[in-house]
């Protein structure tokens, strides 16, 4: 059995100090009218770690939660992302204040700055790596890491990165899509595995194995699938803008997978064909 699981667990990352709780809340998409109420819903329920990206357009808004949520900022785990390189580090490194300016303020900080993904190619990797080093030293952001990385881009920082393993690597994990190579490097080099996608967004609701540990356990299949990240070590970040769906999506702590249900689990992986977004490509 899994020890026993809380809300409030943290996880260190590599070379730090810093702790990031196991339970994320992402806002995916989530339109700037419904962002805020969304993460104010999160926080009452209990998150402490919310997951934006420039990307998706709603880092203001996650800022603005976070400041009117009454809870202090250092007890809030920010994350964000950046996309795409500006052309030069200098540039970058802007990029990069402009989103620690949205979220936490110009005197503020994140917590973890991601590259939302390896696909701009090799110079555009390396140029915003750099950048995220310097706004690690400046103190800008706690801690820096990959999205969507493959064991080769991560071994490719090797050769310039003064900071290395990245603290986190977050990829598309859920137990039709287990991304197993990735997963095992990234756990042998004390790399943090985060897991964006963890409901598989409800297209597995019916499937016959995880109906029936539901049905065993009194749950729904989604408490199931977060419950399965958790006890593997993974840090789910379950994503929704239904006031309902947030809070039983945090519902997961009063039951536990038994290891032949976490075994029957491991068996739903369909390899890169169970992704719904994309698997990451392991060698260069």
């Amino acid at each position: 059995m899994a020890p026993k699981l809380a809300i409030t667990d943290v996880f260190a990352l590599p070379n730090s100090t810093v702790k990031i709780p196991q339970l994320g809340f992402g806002v995916y998409l989530s339109p700037a009218a419904k962002c805020m109420a969304s993460c104010l819903t999160a926080l009452k329920a209990g998150y402490r770690h919310i997951d934006s990206a420039q990307y998706y357009a709603n880092e203001e808004e996650v800022g603005e939660t976070v400041r009117q949520s009454g809870l202090k900022r250092s007890d809030v785990f920010i994350t964000t992302k950046i996309l795409t390189a500006a052309g030069s580090v200098e540039s970058t490194y802007e990029k990069l204040l402009e989103s620690v300016h949205k979220l936490s303020g110009k005197d503020g900080y994140v917590d973890l700055f991601l590259i939302h993904t390896a696909s701009g190619g090799s110079k555009a990797r390396k140029e915003m790596w750099l950048a995220l080093e310097r706004l690690l030293g400046k103190g800008k952001t706690r801690a820096i890491g990959t999205s969507n990385w493959g064991i080769g881009h991560i071994e490719e920082l090797r050769g310039f990165a003064k900071v290395w393993p990245p603290h986190v690597n977050q990829i598309e994990l859920h137990a039709f899509s287990q991304q197993r190579e990735i997963v095992e490097y990234c756990q042998e080099n004390g790399i943090v595995v985060e897991a964006y996608c963890p409901l598989v967004r409800n297209q597995k609701a019916k499937e016959p194995t995880l109906n029936e540990i539901a049905k065993k356990h009194g749950k729904q299949t989604g408490h199931v699938l977060i419950r399965y990240c958790l006890q593997k070590g993974w840090v789910p970040l379950p994503k929704s803008d239904n006031p309902e769906r947030i809070m039983e999506n945090a519902n997961v702590y009063d039951f536990e997978l038994t290891n032949e249900e976490m075994e029957k689990l491991d068996g739903l992986d369909q390899g890169q064909t169970g992704s719904i977004v994309q698997a990451v490509v392991n060698y260069l």
